[in-house]
């Protein structure tokens, strides 16, 4: 049981009980707005957190209060051993639930693991349900490995959100075809506002298609949509159309109105943590843990950052040493 006094709490008063962990910066994808078509630096494997910091850094944080864990890269699945690896942090005591953030290609050939872990949930990112706009947006030809994957866990009713990038002149005829895939199927899926993480500073991004534009979009085609609850640090704004099996959520990651509530935290798979989306980073954890500093030393690092945290996602972006954003999603962590 974890103390009160000892619970992360921002200077906003937000209790943190959510790290996101990109376990890897590689992934075999090249969609085109989270890396350029010829990738990313890649880090060196050494410069990658071990998965023996990894799983001190969980026991750390759940001593903290912290009690959910979403793994995500890059690609988690190309980093080898990752389900021995999920199946050690399954063992950490204080975290009640472990999610992955997926592209689905690899994905297909752990489910049976997975299930036998008892993961809570999977995110799958997927930006169209047609093969060939697949290609042109990933720069794979890989729809029938994540279609292979999406079917997967539903048969063995792993709960399942599908992840959609909503994209000018890219997806937006695609919308109500991905809606509708909630219509048979108990999944949810999720239109996400694009960001300027995609690896380069060239490439601008206008928000065209907000939150209330994709809603009105789905609206004009089934007007029987209705608000549905969701968890209070949702990220999603739910909804749910009538008769159909499965929900959908819009997410306004760029209109960022969402950060009132946020409850996370991100180590990037450089080993930095970040106390929001839009820094550009506020604490090395890498060069603690290599220095062989206690777990206090790492906890008080913890608690110093969090209680400077910004407001929100406009001021993160503000305070940012490295004012022009040019990451890619890849290696912050989708």
């Amino acid at each position: 049981m974890v103390k009160t006094e000892d619970i992360l709490i921002d200077n906003w008063g937000r209790k943190i009980n959510y790290l996101r962990i990109a376990i890897t910066d590689r992934c075999n994808l090249r969609c085109f707005y989270c890396m350029p078509e010829e990738g990313i630096n890649y880090l060196p494997k050494k410069e990658l957190l071990s998965y023996e910091e990894l799983l001190r850094l969980a026991r750390i944080v759940a001593e903290l209060g912290v009690n959910k864990i979403r793994l995500t890269g890059g690609e988690p699945f190309i980093r080898r051993d990752v389900m021995s690896f999920l199946s050690k942090l399954n063992q950490t005591s204080g975290i009640d639930s472990i999610h992955i953030t997926t592209n689905g290609v690899f994905t297909h050939k752990y489910l049976n693991d997975l299930q036998g872990v008892g993961i809570k949930s999977v995110n799958l990112s997927m930006d169209t349900l047609d093969p060939v706009k697949f290609k042109q947006i990933t720069r794979r030809d890989e729809f029938h490995n994540v279609e292979k994957t999406l079917y997967g866990l539903l048969e063995r009713n792993i709960p399942t959100k599908v992840n959609m990038v909503v994209m000018e002149g890219q997806n937006i005829d695609d919308i109500v075809p991905m809606v509708e895939l909630s219509k048979n199927h108990p999944v949810e899926v999720r239109f996400i506002e694009e960001m300027p993480f995609n690896g380069d500073a060239l490439h601008h991004v206008a928000l065209t298609w907000n939150h209330k534009r994709i809603l009105q979009t789905i609206q004009n085609v089934y007007p029987e949509t209705n608000s549905i609850a969701h968890d209070s640090n949702s990220t999603s704004l739910r909804y749910h159309i009538d008769g159909f099996k499965g929900n959908f959520g819009i997410i306004p990651a760029y209109s960022r109105t969402f950060c009132n509530t946020c409850n996370r935290l991100r180590i990037t798979s450089q080993g930095t943590i970040k106390t929001c989306l839009y820094d550009d980073g506020v604490l090395d954890l890498k060069k603690s843990l290599r220095n062989g500093d206690s777990d206090q030393v790492i906890k008080n690092q913890l608690r110093t950052v969090v209680g400077k945290r910004a407001r929100d996602g406009f001021e993160a972006e503000k305070t940012r040493k490295i004012l022009t954003i040019n990451e890619s999603m890849s290696s912050i962590g989708g």
